[in-house]
């Protein structure tokens, strides 16, 4: 089931990938900005409305990363608790499990705000 890219799924990951310095968080290769070859990614997937624009649950990576990364569930899981914790990821899979109902609109001015921040 493909999910829709939304106005706010693009900025979502404009600000991830200028959070992680538009670097792949795996195999550290660097792009210059703008570029599809780096990817926002969800270590738990969109469909999750709870999480789906938690920092906490999106790393910039590659292409190839992110393919790789995808099909391979455990090694994403595994990678992420060796970069951000056991603690951290228990966390996020709590929220990413909690129904959501989220204001899109307060979404939006939170990350467009974040944006900018980064940007400074």
């Amino acid at each position: 089931m493909n999910i829709r890219i939304s106005k706010l799924d693009r900025l979502f990951s404009k600000v991830i990938r200028t959070r992680d310095g538009w670097t792949c968080q795996r195999c550290h290769k660097s792009y210059p900005p703008p570029t599809n070859a780096l990817h926002c990614a969800h270590i738990f997937t969109r469909s999750k409305k709870s999480t789906r624009f938690d920092e906490a649950n999106a790393v910039a990576w590659c292409y190839g990363c992110h393919s790789y990364m995808d099909r391979n569930p455990l090694e994403k899981h595994a990678w992420y608790t060796a970069r951000f914790g056991m603690a951290r990821l228990d966390q996020l899979r709590l929220r990413a499990n909690l129904p959501a109902k989220l204001d899109l609109k307060l979404v939006e001015l939170v990350l467009t705000q974040r944006l900018k921040d980064l940007l400074r």
